[in-house]
């Protein structure tokens, strides 16, 4: 990956276009072998239908990007193999849970994911639910994963109207500060009182960010440069 770069952009141009991915079909014994022995480790995981990202352009206050289906084992393959199609990019939404008291809420992931142990805001690679007419909808992506995950609907905080676009590359994190008035111990308590009545969350633990202290390998690099950005400003 690369230092991350952050583009504050208004407007997301997403379309899904028709696309054959390459590497998808070149290396489809390797890639369904891969998902074979992760689906061993892991019994859970379904090979659904997920949208990946090509040609990402910023310019002024718009991101612009073309999106394509494929499937999970694909993606996944991808990923653990250390991204080698570099013109293919993970774009999706994260919902930035902002406290009263100024605590940012992050989720950690259960053991039974892809991204067991992982900590970051509320978020999802983006599949066909979240497609509104030809285009991905990532602010609707980001309500979905929300209510999914915490159990908060848009009725219980305010959207701020821009994006942080985080890219690394491989990945475009596209971050919305949502505002909660809570303080940040009673919406950790809020969120995992949800989290009991889950017969399998997909979150393990609530972890609330003050300061940079707070911050920690377990975070991916993007989520942390966006808050120390935060932070810092």
């Amino acid at each position: 990956m690369t230092a991350p770069v952050i583009h504050r952009v208004t407007s997301l141009d997403l379309p899904v276009e028709p696309w054959s991915w390459p590497f998808a079909a070149a290396r489809r014994a390797d890639i369904d072998a891969h998902f074979a022995a992760r689906q061993r480790e892991k019994p859970k995981l379904w090979n659904g239908r997920v949208l990946l990202g090509r040609n990402p352009v910023f310019a002024g206050d718009r991101f612009t990007a073309s999106y394509f289906e494929t499937d999970f084992a694909s993606f996944l393959a991808w990923r653990d193999w250390g991204f080698p199609d570099k013109d293919v990019f993970n774009g999706f939404g994260m919902g930035a849970l902002l406290s009263s008291d100024g605590a940012f809420a992050l989720g950690e992931m259960g053991q039974h994911t892809s991204n067991a142990g992982r900590i970051y805001f509320p978020s999802g690679t983006p599949d066909l639910d979240d497609i509104s007419g030809s285009a991905v909808d990532i602010a609707g992506s980001v309500a979905r994963e929300l209510e999914e995950e915490t159990g908060l609907t848009a009725a219980e905080y305010r959207s701020e109207a821009h994006w942080h676009c985080v890219s690394t590359g491989p990945a475009v994190a596209m971050i919305r500060i949502l505002r909660v008035d809570l303080p940040g111990e009673v919406l950790r308590a809020r969120i995992e009182a949800n989290l009991a009545l889950q017969p399998s969350p997909e979150l393990a633990a609530i972890h609330l960010v003050r300061g940079t202290g707070d911050l920690n390998a377990a975070m991916p690099r993007f989520v942390t440069a966006f808050i120390e950005a935060q932070l810092s400003s």
